[in-house]
């Protein structure tokens, strides 16, 4: 990915015209998605404001109109009954006031009164071209429009460095009390949480402290991202590390992962059995979140960006990057989440295709049972078996690896090309979620899982598989409308 020109990128976009022919050639990308949300133009990043309101769904990314660069961020507006159909609503909240001026950051949704309220970092740049975090909040209006507070909740907090965003708003019956909690960085350079506290929403904020993460004190540099979900009577804590090396995960050094455990929120103490789990054993998996105001606390609703901080791929070069996983249902199994797709995308599976031919719809699910043995796949590879991404297991060790250094495409190769994880089960089944530009594995109902980016190229649309005890093929229905709307 190119370094944004502050010149070019950092200002806020007014009028459609502005970008329709960026739109239009993203529009005629080979690599656009049929069924993952993706941007209009420019790039898309972190989801957020992801909440279920009044019968919709409503997700908005946080997205750069001009171009495959982090520029200035806006926030864009999709929406569904069914979190299959996604249909562009547009941009919603533009970087257009003191306190956003370069730029609209990550946050959350919250439901109070009927009303639907957005939390976000809001970016000022002083003359000095510092970068300066205050959390702001809007409210949807009737007209499906912002209605921006005129000031922020809380500026920030000088004992730290600039990096302070990404609020998530909850309430804590316990307490009786409005808690937000915020990403940030100690002026040492590590990675913490601040925890905010008012008893409205929003007014009276003050910070109540830092979260207390015990045996996490020197855990990476940065935590982005950060939310506390409940699920199953545990607290689930989430959060992007950033400068932290993982066994299995090449030379990358930004992981998405949780903590199971318990939160307090009068002693600010996060207390757990010691263990951060990786979210997803992909390369491109980011910045999750998790929906808001699910009256089932048994599960939550998950989404995320299908990229990863300072990464580049090829549809840089068409001036848009970036799309979102499909939503997956969290539950909880053995002190781990399980990551399941939701049951509504059966509503676009359409034709079973024929195994015996060897070749894969652009957009496709497959199903797949497996032997107690070794197993060994290609996908989109060529008509001659050669190349492609790999798919081992090896029984003996119960290591299973992907691999798509063989691809004609190769990006990010100094990020690693292999990712591994141990089945503590085995390999039983696969159920693989094919787009235009993606592939999402999940491993033995959703044990584990796989999300990355792929881009074949023509001849790269075939399969091989060794052996295995039943496969299913399906062609992908369109459930995304790529439509122009500002």
């Amino acid at each position: 990915m190119r370094k944004s020109d502050k010149t070019n990128e950092y200002k806020m976009l007014n009028r459609p015209e502005e970008i329709a022919l960026l739109h239009e050639k993203a529009s005629g990308s080979a690599y656009r998605q049929t069924y993952h949300i993706q941007p209009v133009s420019g790039l898309l990043n972190d989801p957020n404001g992801f909440v279920y309101y009044k019968d919709m769904w409503h997700l908005f990314y946080q997205w750069c109109p001009w171009g495959a660069v982090h520029g200035m961020k806006h926030w864009y507006h999709v929406c569904s009954r069914d979190l299959v159909t996604w249909e562009n609503k547009g941009l919603f909240i533009r970087p257009d006031t003191y306190f956003d001026n370069m730029g609209v950051f990550s946050g959350t949704a919250f439901v109070k009164d009927d009303d639907l309220y957005l939390y976000y970092t809001g970016i000022h740049g002083d003359e000095k071209v510092q970068m300066l975090p205050s959390t702001c909040f809007v409210r949807l209006g009737e007209d499906g429009r912002a209605i921006k507070h005129s000031a922020p909740l809380y500026g920030p907090e000088p004992e730290y460095t600039e990096n302070q965003r990404d609020p998530q708003i909850l309430y804590d019956e316990n307490t009786k009390k409005y808690y937000m909690v915020v990403s940030a960085q100690t002026t040492d350079m590590k990675g913490c949480c601040l925890i905010y506290e008012s008893e409205k929403q929003n007014s009276g904020w003050h910070l109540k402290g830092r979260l207390n993460v015990p045996g996490f004190e020197a855990f990476g540099n940065m935590w982005e991202c950060p939310s506390i979900v409940h699920i199953s009577g545990q607290d689930v804590l989430m959060f992007s590390v950033q400068g932290v090396h993982m066994e299995g995960h090449g030379n990358g050094t930004s992981h998405n992962g949780y903590i199971i455990g318990s939160m307090d929120y009068d002693t600010l103490t996060f207390t757990h059995d010691g263990t951060f789990h990786v979210l997803d054993f992909g390369f491109d998996f980011y910045a999750a979140q998790c929906a808001a105001n699910l009256q089932n606390s048994s599960k939550a609703i998950l989404s995320a960006w299908m990229g990863m901080p300072g990464a580049a791929y090829p549809t840089d070069k068409e001036e848009w990057s970036g799309c979102l996983t499909l939503p997956r249902e969290l539950t909880i199994r053995h002190r781990r989440l399980i990551q399941r797709p939701i049951p509504e995308m059966l509503s676009i599976r359409g034709n079973r295709i024929n195994p015996g031919l060897g070749i894969l719809p652009a957009a496709a699910e497959l199903m797949i049972a497996t032997y107690p043995q070794d197993f060994n796949m290609r996908i989109c590879c060529r008509h001659d078996g050669t190349g492609g991404l790999l798919i081992d297991y090896n029984e003996h060790t119960q290591v299973i690896t992907i691999d798509r250094s063989e691809m004609a495409q190769r990006f990010n190769q100094e990020m690693g090309e292999v990712r591994t994880r141990v089945l503590e089960n085995g390999l039983t089944s696969l159920r693989i979620f094919i787009d235009n530009s993606s592939i999402e594995i999940f491993i033995n109902d959703g044990d584990a899982v796989f999300t990355s980016r792929i881009f074949p190229e023509a001849d790269e649309h075939s399969y091989t598989l060794n052996e295995c005890r039943s496969l299913h093929i399906y062609e992908m229905h369109t459930a995304v409308k790529d439509d122009f709307v500002l």
